[in-house]
C-alpha cells in the first residue's frame, strides 16, 4: 500500500472496534504511526496488536473522552511517544439512550453530550496546539448523517451529530489558515458493533434503505478519513462528508439535480453516482426527518 503518512503520527479515538479500528489500521498501512485509544483496553489493544503484526507501529492509551484532562494526557502522551501529532480522527462514541424527548432521562441525554459531542471540543482543543508545533495537520472528527436529520428516539444522539458538525465548521474557518485543515464524515447506517444488538428485522429495514443492497462497512468509511487525512485532500477544509448509498429523495444543488444519497468519492464499491457535498459551501441540504427507526446509524 502507498506510503501516504511516511513519518507521521495520527492519533484515533475509539479505535477498539468499528470505524476507530479499520482507521487506525488503515493510517498504520498507509505508513503512519498509530495512539490507538478507546475504553475499552481489550479493544485497543488488539488493534494495536494487529498493527504491530502487519509490520506497524503503534501504542494504546486508554481515555475517557467525556473528561477533559484524559483527552490532555492523550495528547501529552502521544507527543511522549512519538515526539508529535500530525493527524486525529475523533471518532470515539455512543448510541446513546433511546426514547421519545419527553421521556428522556436528563443523564442519559447528558452523557450522549458528554461522549459524542464535548469530546470532539476536547480533543480538537489539545490536538491543534500540538498540531501547531508542526505547522500544520488535518483533523477528522466522526459526525452521522444525523448531523444533517432528525430521527425519532435519538434527540440526544441527534443534538451531538449536529454539534459535531458545527464545531467542525468553526474550527476549520479558524485554523486553515494556519495549516490545520478540519472535516467530517456523517456514516449512514454502517454495520459496526453499535447495531450489534439490533435485531433481524430492523437491519432488514435498514437494508431496504440502501438501493445497493446492504449496510456500508467500517472499511469504506475509513477510506475517506485517510483521503481527508492527506495532502490529495489539501484544499479541502470545514465541510461535513455524508457518506451513504441510499436514496431517500431528489434535491437540487448548484442547478443540478443530484441523488439525496450524495455519495462522495469513487474508491469503494458502496458509492453510486457520486458526487461530493461539501456542507455549508453548497446549498444542498437534507430536510427529511427519519422516524420509526430503533437506532442511530453509525
Amino acid at each position: 500500500m502507498e506510503q501516504l503518512f511516511s513519518g507521521k503520527v495520527a492519533l484515533v479515538t475509539g479505535a477498539g472496534s468499528g470505524i476507530g479500528e479499520a482507521t487506525a489500521l488503515l493510517y498504520a498501512a498507509c505508513g503512519a504511526k498509530v495512539i490507538v485509544s478507546d475504553v475499552n483496553e481489550k479493544g485497543g489493544n488488539n488493534t494495536v496488536e494487529a498493527i504491530r503484526k502487519a509490520g506497524g507501529d503503534a501504542q494504546f492509551e486508554r481515555c475517557d473522552v467525556s473528561k477533559s484532562t484524559e483527552c490532555e494526557q492523550l495528547v501529552k502522551a502521544t507527543l511522549k511517544h512519538y515526539g508529535r501529532l500530525d493527524m486525529s480522527c475523533n471518532n470515539a462514541g455512543i448510541g446513546g439512550e433511546q426514547n421519545l424527548l419527553a421521556d428522556m432521562s436528563v443523564e442519559g441525554f447528558n452523557k450522549v453530550i458528554a461522549v459524542n459531542l464535548s469530546s470532539v471540543f476536547y480533543c480538537m482543543k489539545y490536538e491543534i496546539p500540538a498540531m501547531l508545533q508542526n505547522d500544520g495537520g488535518a483533523i477528522v472528527n466522526m459526525a452521522s448523517i444525523l448531523g444533517q436529520v432528525g430521527f425519532a428516539y435519538s434527540a440526544g444522539y441527534v443534538a451531538a451529530k449536529h454539534g459535531v458538525v458545527g464545531l467542525t465548521q468553526n474550527a476549520g474557518i479558524e485554523y486553515s489558515a494556519k495549516g490545520i485543515r478540519v472535516n467530517a464524515v456523517g456514516p449512514g447506517f454502517i454495520d459496526t458493533p453499535l447495531l450489534s444488538q439490533t435485531d433481524a428485522k430492523t437491519k432488514e429495514q435498514l437494508v431496504s434503505r440502501h438501493p445497493i443492497g446492504r449496510l456500508g462497512t467500517a472499511e469504506e468509511v475509513a477510506e475517506l478519513v485517510i483521503w481527508l487525512s492527506s495532502d490529495r485532500a489539501s484544499f479541502v477544509t470545514a465541510p461535513t462528508f455524508l457518506w451513504m448509498a441510499a436514496t431517500w429523495r431528489h434535491e437540487y444543488c448548484a442547478g443540478k439535480h443530484l441523488p439525496a444519497a450524495r455519495n462522495y468519492l469513487t474508491c469503494h464499491q458502496y458509492m453510486q453516482k457520486p458526487v461530493v457535498v461539501m456542507t455549508g459551501f453548497f446549498a444542498a441540504y437534507a430536510d427529511h426527518t427519519y422516524q420509526n427507526m430503533p437506532v442511530p446509524p453509525n
